[in-house]
């Protein structure tokens, strides 16, 4: 009797010091998970074998936490691989500073050319887009730096909405945990939907959210630019979302005249009052459909909704699913979640 030969999947980590400690270990962690928890398929039962490469900097940490962290790889060694399954590009401040320099452009676009698969995690999207690996392509990147990667490179699609896309043989993800919703998703591509959810269960993590989710938490009740005056606001209103919170009665909790008020809020939150509400209605619905079964009329009314229907279409351009498909998908992940996936066993 033999056992079936099985190869595992070569995939490459790298990064620009300082990297984003997460944007390295959380892939990894999500690889290596599935490489433990995957049924064995011969004398190597490795789903995935891991390596990683940090582009160093004199007088700099490998990563922006200051932990050290070392290459598994020379930058010589990478140079004479002829194939690599995935190639997964970490972000943070390296990235985004040193993504056109030459070694890291050249070596970038060497790996990139010989893998079936190109993965950018937060602001690696900076040295892939450097490297040439992403135009005409739509990917997306960090909230916070959209707007300077569409700048920087205007040939590309930025999509600042989404937690990860997938545009062919390329993955980009927002930030930062973002990228451990793109490696489940990769596992998911590669084995199937069972270990993914195996892996989301092993690490504690509800389920994999859909790339199709938006980037929506950090415009909720993040005050950075409030004044003194309006810093708590935001906070208020999470808190009385049940009650009709119309312009006059905001103006009235800070103190302001109705058009004061507007006006003020505008220039330092950068949004309306309308809208800032509509995403904190979004949010505290999106929980509630997430931790409880209750009816929908019910959400509605307790998040400060006047109709299912103004839910549904607050839920559409917030999240971009109507809010019932929101709930049945969390539904559904939790039956599987009950399924036990079968025991690792070697095929003798």
């Amino acid at each position: 009797m033999s056992s079936t030969v099985h190869t595992p999947r070569r995939v490459l980590i790298l990064a620009a010091a300082p990297a984003q400690l997460l944007d390295i270990a959380g892939p990894a962690e999500i690889l290596a998970q599935a490489s433990r928890l995957g049924p064995a398929t011969g004398s190597d039962a490795r789903l995935y074998d891991l390596a990683c490469h940090i582009v160093p900097e004199p007088g700099t940490p490998a990563t922006s936490a200051g932990l050290p962290l070392s290459s598994t790889v020379t930058a010589e060694t990478l140079l004479g691989w002829s194939a690599l399954d995935t190639l997964i590009v970490a972000g943070g401040e390296g990235a985004r500073r040193r993504g056109d320099e030459a070694a890291i452009r050249d070596l970038t676009r060497h790996l990139a050319s010989r893998a079936r698969r190109v993965v950018g995690v937060c602001t690696g999207a900076f040295i892939l887009a450097a490297s040439g690996c992403l135009n005409g392509r739509r990917v997306t990147t960090h909230w916070r730096w959209c707007d300077e990667l569409a700048r920087r490179h205007p040939g590309l699609a930025v999509d600042p909405e989404p937690i990860y896309v997938q545009d062919g043989r390329v993955w980009t993800s927002a930030g930062i945990t973002a990228g451990m919703d793109l490696a489940l998703a990769l596992v998911e591509a590669d084995h199937g939907h069972a270990l993914a959810l195996a892996v989301a269960r092993e690490l504690v993590m509800f389920l994999r959210r859909p790339g199709s989710q938006k980037q929506f938490s950090p415009h909720l009740t993040d005050r950075t630019g409030l004044s003194a005056r309006l810093a708590d606001l935001p906070s208020w209103m999470s808190e009385n979302l049940h009650r009709p919170l119309r312009v006059e009665t905001l103006a009235a909790r800070v103190g302001l005249s109705p058009r004061q008020f507007a006006r003020a809020f505008r220039a330092e939150a950068g949004t309306t009052p309308a809208r800032m509400l509509e995403r904190l209605r979004v949010d505290a619905a999106r929980r509630m459909l997430e931790s409880d079964g209750a009816a929908l009329a019910a959400v509605a009314t307790l998040c400060g909704f006047q109709a299912d229907e103004t839910m549904r279409r607050a839920f559409l351009r917030q999240v971009g699913v109507p809010p019932g498909d929101y709930r049945d998908r969390f539904r559904a992940e939790r039956r599987l979640s009950q399924q036990t996936l079968p025991e690792r066993s070697a095929t003798a």
